[in-house]
């Protein structure tokens, strides 16, 4: 066993194993009902071949941490098959983003359903693109598929693209940038991961974006030219709108996420809707972002409890069916459900930075103006890089363009669990316009760390203004689990962006892909007794 796999078993703590001697075929071809070939490779005990199987569909290769995780099954009473999706890796046919997973992925269990090998039963494992291919074939699940493992994931691919109505312009610029760079090898694959930042950087400020793909890829990508144009094509995104059949999902599946990850809001939502139709589903959520090591520690360490109830029948390490991580306290705690019980409360906006319980009474509103040529930036939080997660916002702070309201020195613990919303009273000089808000725990030092965030883009008749022009706006937060400390204070951050993360809005309600006319926006927060702008955060009653 190499030293780096000896190293993934003792970090995410697995169980010992029961055999070393872990043999591999590569290269299996499997034949679709098109003709196109895909390649495979299967891991196997060397003294077995008869357990279940695990198979795992990416278009990331089959090296790597997945031939890691491949052997870590494999070691502990599983054969493993890992398969490049179409287009990637030796296999066959172009590789479109979702389109070919539904079909290729029940085709691949049809070809495992027919080997001698494969008679007890089959599970599907992944984080990311690995588990909306097991989405894109759990509404029609083939016979032989017995669990689900999907991790930092999820079945709603259109809702993930345009949250609240933008773009996810970073996310899908860097994820176009992984792929483009997996065509390299050698050198060469050096030399583009080297300038990958510099590629991005260039993307992320390209106008009109319809050009950005080339910049960061040197490749015009047409499912990225499909994303900026088709937001509002019902039949285009159809097919692979895999959450419409959540409630006909009949089998098992457990959910790794982190607070910090892309896909949280719409992967919790996943499993809200697998519990309202009553399937059995559990969820856990750590303190990780996107491409955090002990996320994937975690998704294999959960994957190998719940496969072993699901396919040996082994009974389960797990406590409860909901387990989170609470930020502050830093601390695990086991829920019945999610959300769970709480008290909303609101703490409102009041002037000259205040953030308190009680409405505020006459006042003023505040102003900023937000330039689209110079745009709020992304500091931190949900990202597809190794710089998300909690940061210091306090450069981000003295930004002319964002708003801070700060309570004061909390007297005793807040702990927070559950989804949190933002009631803005607005006006804006523009009728197409953004509105991000973000909640921070700002400890006795002064920083002043992202706890979570949530943007809202507003469009004529999405928002009715009163006769003054102001009008009530609800911004969305990512959810989160997180106790205030005691003389910590509690932030919010009021903007028009987020700078890659969303795309920048800018102003003239042109299509994300052909917009190139820059308008500024003078943006002004009202709050008042007839304007009572707050956050609403979830409390629970009984911290600890």
């Amino acid at each position: 066993m190499s030293l780096v796999s000896h190293l993934l078993e003792r970090a995410a703590h697995l169980p010992p194993p029961r055999t070393r001697a872990i043999t591999i075929r590569r290269n299996l071809a499997i034949r679709m009902p098109d003709g196109v070939t895909l390649l495979a490779d299967r891991y196997r005990a060397r003294h077995d071949g008869t357990e279940p199987v695990i198979l795992m569909r990416s278009p990331y290769g089959r090296g790597g941490i997945h031939a890691l995780a491949a052997r870590a099954f494999a070691e502990r009473g599983f054969q493993v098959v890992v398969q490049s999706c179409r287009g990637t890796f030796g296999s066959g046919g172009d590789f479109n983003a979702y389109r070919d997973e539904a079909g290729d992925g029940l085709a691949t269990l049809d070809w495992l359903g027919a080997q001698a090998w494969s008679k007890r039963g089959v599970a599907m494992f992944g984080p990311s693109y690995l588990g909306i291919v097991q989405w894109a074939v759990a509404a029609d699940p083939h016979a032989t598929l017995r669990a689900l493992a999907p991790a930092i994931t999820s079945s709603r691919t259109r809702t993930f693209t345009y949250p609240n109505g933008s773009f996810s312009l970073a996310s899908t610029l860097a994820w176009l940038d992984i792929l483009s760079g997996q065509r390299h090898k050698g050198l060469r694959r050096l030399r583009e991961r080297l300038n990958s930042g510099r590629r991005l950087a260039s993307g992320f400020a390209t106008s009109p974006l319809t050009d950005a793909d080339q910049v960061v890829t040197g490749d015009r990508v047409q499912f990225y030219q499909d994303w900026l144009t088709r937001k509002d094509d019902d039949a285009f995104w159809a097919p692979v709108e895999f959450d419409r059949y959540l409630d006909a999902v009949s089998v098992p599946v457990t959910m790794v996420t982190g607070w910090y990850d892309i896909f949280l809001p719409v992967q919790l939502a996943d499993y809200r809707a697998l519990r309202a139709a009553g399937r059995d589903a559990r969820l856990t959520i750590g303190p990780w972002k996107h491409v955090d090591p002990g996320c994937a520690a975690e998704s294999i360490r959960d994957a190998l409890d719940w496969f072993g109830v699901q396919l040996h029948g082994r009974p389960t390490s797990r406590a409860s069916r909901v387990r989170i991580f609470v930020g502050g306290s830093r601390r695990w705690r086991d829920l019945d459900e999610w959300p769970p019980p709480s008290r909303a409360v609101g703490w409102h906006l009041h002037p000259n930075g205040g953030l308190e319980v009680r409405r505020a009474e006459a006042s003023e509103p505040d102003h900023y103006r937000y330039d689209p040529a110079d745009p709020t930036p992304t500091v931190g939080g949900t990202v597809l890089a190794t710089s998300g997660g909690p940061r210091d916002n306090r450069a981000l702070e003295r930004r002319r363009d964002v708003l801070v309201f700060t309570s004061p020195a909390l007297v005793r613990d807040v702990e927070v669990v559950g989804n949190v919303a933002a009631h803005l009273h607005v006006r804006s000089s523009l009728e197409h316009t953004d509105f991000f808000v973000r909640l921070c725990d700002v400890d006795p030092s002064g920083a002043s760390r992202n706890i979570c965030d949530g943007l809202v883009r507003l469009t004529p008749g999405a928002w009715r203004r009163d006769a003054d022009g102001v009008a009530m706006v609800t911004v969305d937060l990512w959810p989160t689990a997180h106790v205030f400390r005691r003389d910590h204070r509690i932030r919010v951050q009021v903007s028009s962006g987020a700078h890659p993360r969303f795309v920048r809005n800018l102003g003239g309600g042109e299509p994300f892909g052909s917009a190139t006319t820059m308008r500024v926006a003078d943006q002004e927060i009202y709050h008042d007794r007839d304007h009572p702008s707050a956050i609403v955060l979830p409390v629970r009653e009984e911290p600890g």
